[in-house]
């Protein structure tokens, strides 16, 4: 019965409180969804909904003529006398009247080409027009899934929180917001959220913004994942075939052309559908474009549709966007997904130039009680009408909402999963409280995630404890947890504790503390995982990880200083112990032997790569990120980095107290990050690090520079710009200066897709170059050239590199096989 009144109300206030409202229709009575409803020469303006439906607010009564567009049909005025509110306007608009006998067609020549390289020429002109302006921003997002099952590949789903049925269809995410902007070509952006509203979530704040709604066609590529290109970009007629289809007069007399585009190679990242060019300015009037999800690389995308509409004021002469939507399919495991995102820009307002400090790093800001907005605020300012689907949307789920968020259902679906039985001592328990947002676990004593296999401890099990407390409404959190580590070889149980405190959710301030016992890589960075080094070592007798143990204790602190600029400290005493091998277990019978787990001689036991010592180290690091913008919200602060600078980053690292003075030492490092987009020519990525030790000569191995190598020829990391492909594990560690470089490459399909047969597959031209420089050693180079995105159907997760690696002359060469998810 509350479901019913509410739903009621929500239906009585959408009538009484809109001040024009209407339907659009066809002259068969059918509803024309997303047409574009104007006040005649200004920029307030709406769209209808998938029913034909639209709201306009006005603030006066009076005289009112409304400009009804869509594409495909005519464009239609209606004036009429407003009176009183709420007014209701309908209207009725025919199909368009196509005809291109105007056009005048020179013996075998495509007239379209010529309207294509007009708009080619004139889109500086045309985009510096509305450069620079203010408007109102109104954005709706609905996200609906179909066929979810209760459970996928064991994992139990649901009904996700309410939002699926026992069908496994429902929606699963609906929201919108309303905002002012200012914004400048190309990309500057200044957003006030005025409202923001998530069904189903009271303290929601919508993700729908500004940012990621700049589709700007005059320039040369979109970007969907990667740079798509634009119809009348520079090079467009080297990717597209036009035909001039129609063309037809709107409302102000301007004569429009109505052009089909089509891709000439189907694997480049190209739209196919319509661009209608406006004659004389040669001015973009709408664009109905198709994005197929391969051709963006995104393969469980099916399909998009992007479409844009441009209003023209005759008072300035300007074409200007004011309605956005973009409707996707997608799908994977035979689950499907669907949604629909609508943009509506209105109330403009062109300048010629903002003040200097409009654009800053902060780009998006909530105003305050942006999320708490009443129901009426929503009836008169949303521009385009629920559809009776979102509305009834909104109520079921901010009903279920409540009734989820009490204590009472709370505490009874922890009651139901609480439960303690005798078989999760083995198998592991969980405890919780969700009305407090706590929570513990237990790993269990099987717990196969943990279980693998090095030459020190033999077979290898963990298990654990964690406690976890989350404060929603300040967003900090803490986590408390303890892990247990047996070897079954060498018969050690190695524990660790670890404390973990984030203070806020603005500048990430946060305090770390934890101890205790574990074996640990030579190499910090722990470029070789323990499941690649058990079947290395168990199918090939390749006991490539080299470990030690170590007794520690450490604290730590971090938080971002001012934006862009984050530093951490940490402070740590360790008890470094040698480990020997214990077992030469394998599963193949084979004369190889295992090397011994010292890595300077991997030919004998007798020897370890330590002594048993003790320091305290102090480590102090900085990371820079330049031009780092960033979204404030209630909440706390997004970091957004666009990666039009480098990052920077800086460690220095002392340690001392040790238990002899060889072992102390001083340590400098910087690292320079860059990523960058070449257009629709691939992405390129740079990592350089240089360092320093100081005082260094007798440090212990364990304190050595130690570079990512690679003897394994797989990679499922994804690590192709941290580390070598073909480089031996610790054959270049070094206690003294270095320089690393790693430059990669992904063409992003831009020489693949002109090459015949080879564009059938979808891959990705990958190359790059790798170089080390020691100062105990030659240079060492590899050059690299693969194939990405190699794989069947939805799934491109392969990666194949063929790699020559030079030190001081060719050393080899060798394949690398990689995997990614």
């Amino acid at each position: 019965m509350k479901f019913k009144l509410l739903f009621a109300l929500a239906l009585f206030s959408s009538f009484t409180i809109a001040q024009i409202r209407g339907k659009v229709t066809d002259s068969k009575g059918n509803a024309l969804p997303y047409a574009s409803v104007t006040v005649e020469k200004t920029y307030n303006g709406t769209s209808s909904n998938e029913n034909g439906e639209y709201e306009l607010n006005v603030k006066k009564t009076g005289k009112y003529t409304l400009v009804f567009k869509i594409l495909g049909y005519k464009t239609q005025t209606v004036t009429q006398e407003i009176n009183s509110f709420p007014a209701v306007i309908n209207a009725t608009l025919s199909d368009e009247e196509y005809s291109i006998e105007e056009v005048v067609v020179k013996s075998g020549e495509n007239p379209a080409i010529g309207i294509i390289k007009n708009a080619i020429a004139n889109r500086t002109k045309n985009t510096e027009k509305t450069d620079k302006f203010e408007a109102d921003f109104y954005s709706r997002g609905i996200f609906r899934v179909k066929d979810i099952p209760k459970k996928f590949m064991g994992i139990e789903i649901g009904d996700l929180d309410g939002n699926v049925d026992s069908t496994g269809a429902g929606i699963i995410y609906q929201s919108e917001t309303v905002s002012k902007i200012k914004f400048e070509k190309p990309n500057n952006l200044k957003e006030e959220i005025i409202a923001s509203k998530i069904a189903g979530d009271d303290n929601g704040f919508s993700f729908n913004t500004a940012i990621n709604t700049n589709y700007d066609f005059y320039q040369n590529t979109i970007d969907f994942n990667i740079p798509m290109i634009s119809p009348i970009a520079s090079n467009a007629f080297t990717y597209y075939k036009y035909k001039l289809e129609d063309t037809f007069t709107d409302s102000y007399n301007n004569y429009i052309y109505k052009i089909k585009v089509t891709p000439k190679r189907d694997k480049e990242p190209v739209f196919e559908g319509y661009i209608y060019i406006v004659d004389e300015t040669y001015a973009i009037y709408a664009v109905d474009l198709d994005i197929q999800g391969y051709r963006a690389q995104q393969e469980f995308l099916e399909s998009l549709k992007l479409v844009q509409n441009f209003n023209f004021n005759p008072d300035n002469k300007m074409w200007v966007k004011s309605l956005q939507s973009f409707d996707f399919k997608a799908g994977i495991f035979m689950m499907k997904f669907n949604g629909k995102y609508t943009h509506v820009f209105s109330n403009y307002n062109f300048v010629d130039s903002f003040e200097k400090k409009t654009f800053g790093s902060e780009v998006v800001t909530f105003a305050e009680k942006s999320n708490k907005k009443e129901d009426s605020y929503w009836l008169e300012n949303r521009p385009v009408p629920l559809t009776e689907e979102e509305t009834t949307n909104y109520v079921k789920k901010d009903s279920v909402y409540k009734v989820r968020n009490s204590q009472v259902y709370m505490d009874s679906v922890d009651a139901k999963s609480n439960k303690f039985k005798l078989t999760k001592i083995i198998t592991g328990y969980s405890y919780k409280n969700s009305f407090k947002n706590k929570r513990f676990n237990y790993q269990g004593l099987f717990n196969l995630s943990s279980l693998n296999f090095n030459t020190v401890q033999g077979y290898r099990i963990g298990s654990g404890f964690s406690y976890s407390n989350f404060n929603e409404e300040k967003r900090k959190y803490t986590t408390i947890n303890s892990d247990f580590q047996y070897g079954f070889s060498d018969k050690r149980l190695r524990p660790t504790a670890a404390f973990y405190h984030k203070f806020n959710n603005t500048n990430d301030a946060f305090i770390r503390i934890a101890g205790g016992n574990k074996v640990n890589q030579f190499n910090s960075s722990e470029p070789i995982s323990g499941i690649v080094n058990s079947v290395s070592s168990l199918v090939f007798k390749n006991n490539f990880m080299k470990l030690y143990e170590k007794e520690f204790v450490e604290i730590g602190t971090g938080r971002e200083v001012v934006n862009g600029l984050f530093l951490n400290a940490n402070l740590a005493y360790e008890n470094r112990k040698p480990l020997f091998n214990t077992t030469d277990q394998s599963w193949v019978k084979t004369d190889d032997v295992y090397s011994s787990n010292n890595p300077l001689n991997p030919s004998s036991d007798e020897f370890a790569a330590i002594e048993e010592h003790h320091l305290t180290k102090f480590s102090l690091s900085s990371r820079i990120v330049f031009g780092q913008k960033y979204i404030t919200r209630p909440d706390g602060k997004m970091n957004m980095n666009e990666g039009k600078y480098p990052t920077l980053g800086f460690t220095y690292t002392k340690a001392f107290l040790a238990t002899a003075k060889g072992y102390e030492y001083d340590f400098l490092e910087a690292r320079l990050n860059y990523s960058k987009t070449l257009a629709n020519k691939g992405d390129l990525d740079l990592n350089i690090k240089a360092g320093k030790f100081f005082n260094a000569n007798n440090i212990s191995f364990a304190d050595y520079k130690h570079f990512n190598g690679n003897q394994t020829h797989v990679k499922i990391d994804g690590q192709y710009n941290s580390s070598f492909n073909l480089l031996p594990y610790y054959t270049q560690s070094t206690n003294n200066q270095y320089f690393e470089t790693h430059v990669n490459y992904n063409d992003n399909g831009y020489f693949m897709n002109k090459i015949p047969l080879l564009n059938k597959l979808g891959w990705n031209l990958v190359g790059g170059f790798h170089q080390l420089a020691t100062s105990d050693n030659k240079p060492y180079q590899e050059v690299t050239v693969g194939f990405d995105r190699i794989g069947f159907g939805k799934f491109k997760i392969f990666r194949i590199d063929y790699i020559r690696s030079y030190q001081g002359g060719f050393v080899g060469d060798g394949l690398m096989f990689g995997l990614k998810f």
